[in-house]
């Protein structure tokens, strides 16, 4: 969720020693063979003692065996246990349930993928080499359409001084609108919150109900998620078992701050979600079992182009894929807001896993090495 998107880490932040702080470990009876979590537990803890996030979550699931750890502390200043599978922010998750909820419309012919969005929100999208005659739904949900990214235009290197900010979703489509477009429409791929700031807002008109509603009833309650939610306006906290996020606030100074509650709006239908490692992993799990919508809506939201966020990512339609080492790949998002990175998904054969560190990379450590340390250890929990 952050103005690059789901790879873009922070630079330039103080670093605090949390070495040392492991957490706990718990979980179920039906736990995955002990050299599993024996060897995902190592990558946690690793994560803490070498890369500096304050706590890190991971919840798998291998075809009906679970496990649960955590490493860490809830707090830079004491140790505090981190709750296993607590919330966290979901961050660009939220992304992947707004596609869904797209392409459920899809299915009941009430929106149409390659018709541009000017047919379902005429007038509203306008600006210099911006045509929404020809940007089509379809772009806006595979960050193909060109729209200049409204998170790069918010202020969010100076997070303090917005992180209790609330901003209507007008507000941030003048943001955007106010800059030229990138490219032209369908000819490059550069990931942009504004795509699905505007699928939102295509679901509103399409339904004439809120975005949040929608979520909840298409998605979070068809999968039975207990954990995950949409923020109501003026909620600034997280409310279940959780960790405390940290976040630079701001970035020429390197100020660390607890960025655990703080206003979600500019995140809407791009970022706002609320969640679980264990909610996020089911969630993608039952997406690709064909749960949540017909087989030829399935089908397109995996048809993928090539995106520069990790080696081998491909981006579908909210869904992105990254290959593993044990072979193949997993289907899923992430997500990056102050305070929490979120990864994971779910593989053809089964295997779920979610994982979520408590620091953007780079608010503690070294920023490059800390990504590519949490996708390692993703690769991880699907793989040893």
């Amino acid at each position: 969720m952050t103005s690059k998107g789901t790879s873009t880490v922070r630079k330039g932040a103080v670093v605090l020693t949390v070495a040392g702080l492991m957490g706990t470990v718990w979980t179920t009876a039906a736990d995955a063979a002990p050299p599993k979590g024996s060897e995902l537990q190592k990558g946690l803890d690793a994560l803490v003692s070498q890369e500096k996030f304050p706590a890190a979550l991971a919840w798998v699931n291998n075809r009906g065996r679970t496990t649960s750890l955590v490493a860490g502390s809830s707090r830079i200043d004491r140790q505090v246990p981190v709750p296993r599978d607590g919330q966290v922010r979901a961050g660009s998750n939220t992304k992947t349930f707004t596609a869904v909820a797209v392409l459920q419309l899809v299915a009941e012919g009430k929106v149409e993928l390659d018709a541009p969005i000017e047919k379902y929100l005429p007038g509203l999208v306008r600006g210099e080499g911006i045509d929404a005659t020809k940007i089509t739904i379809r772009q806006l949900l595979q960050h193909t359409s060109g729209l200049p990214n409204y998170t790069e235009h918010l202020g969010l290197q100076d997070f303090e001084q917005v992180q209790h900010r609330f901003f209507q979703p007008s507000e941030l489509l003048t943001a955007a609108l106010a800059h030229p477009a990138k490219f032209a429409p369908g000819t490059k791929w550069e990931y942009s919150n504004t795509g699905y700031l505007l699928a939102g807002m295509v679901i509103e008109k399409v339904t004439g109900r809120p975005i949040q509603e929608q979520i909840t009833e298409r998605v979070i309650k068809r999968v039975g998620l207990r954990h995950t939610y949409w923020p109501q306006v003026g909620d600034q906290t997280i409310q279940g078992r959780h960790p405390q996020g940290y976040a630079t606030g701001n970035v020429a100074t390197g100020k660390v701050i607890d960025a655990t509650e703080m206003d979600p709006s500019w995140g809407g239908a791009a970022g706002q979600l609320i969640s679980t490692p264990s909610d996020l992993a089911r969630f993608f799990r039952v997406l690709l079992e064909g749960k949540l919508m017909p087989a030829a809506q399935l089908a397109e939201m995996r048809k993928t182009v090539d995106a520069p966020l990790f080696p081998g990512t491909r981006y579908g339609l909210g869904l992105m894929s990254n290959p593993l080492t044990c072979g193949g790949v997993y289907w899923g998002h992430g997500g990056d807001i102050p305070g929490f990175e979120t990864r994971g998904g779910a593989t053809e054969d089964g295997r779920v896993v979610g994982l979520a560190v408590t620091a953007l990379p780079g608010t503690f450590g070294d920023a490059e090495r800390g990504s590519k340390a949490v996708m390692a250890t993703v690769d991880t929990a699907f793989c040893k």
